[in-house]
């Protein structure tokens, strides 16, 4: 664990329930793209699981992609400058391969594509036990 939740709630604005990540895993740069490998721990405790669906909840892919975008926000919190936040402008290319349950570990991967003055964009995928259940490029912006 390279990060624990401490240091994702002071590096994130977000708090329950829209935090989405537990935990960083890794950071790195390979050549000058820098990533991020977070983890959620998914919950029959979440409050969206009552609703969707009941008997046999499955994680909104809006939330998914909100994790994502939490990722990327903790990849760029060392470039931001205190006080700005960012927010979600976009999303392309998203495709949600498998659903999400109770029970299940989401690592989230955030690579940067670009950060120019106040516009980005991360790649992200999301895995369970290794395999891929969804995907996006997140664009946002930082004011």
């Amino acid at each position: 664990m390279l990060h624990d939740i401490q240091t994702v709630l002071e590096r994130l604005p977000h708090r329950y329930p829209f935090l989405m990540i537990d935990r960083v895993l890794e950071r790195g740069d390979d050549n000058g793209v820098v990533w991020v490998k977070c983890l959620k721990n998914v919950t029959v405790n979440e409050p969206w699981c009552m609703g969707h669906f009941p008997g046999r909840p499955i994680m909104p892919g809006v939330l998914q992609l909100e994790a994502m975008a939490q990722s990327g926000v903790f990849l760029l919190a060392d470039q931001m400058e205190t006080g700005k936040l960012a927010f979600l402008t976009g999303v392309e290319n998203a495709r949600f391969k498998k659903p999400v349950t109770p029970g299940d570990q989401l690592v989230i991967t955030s690579r940067l594509e670009y950060f120019r003055k106040s516009l980005g964009k991360t790649i992200c995928e999301i895995s369970v036990d290794g395999v891929l259940v969804s995907k996006a490029d997140i664009l946002f912006a930082v004011a």
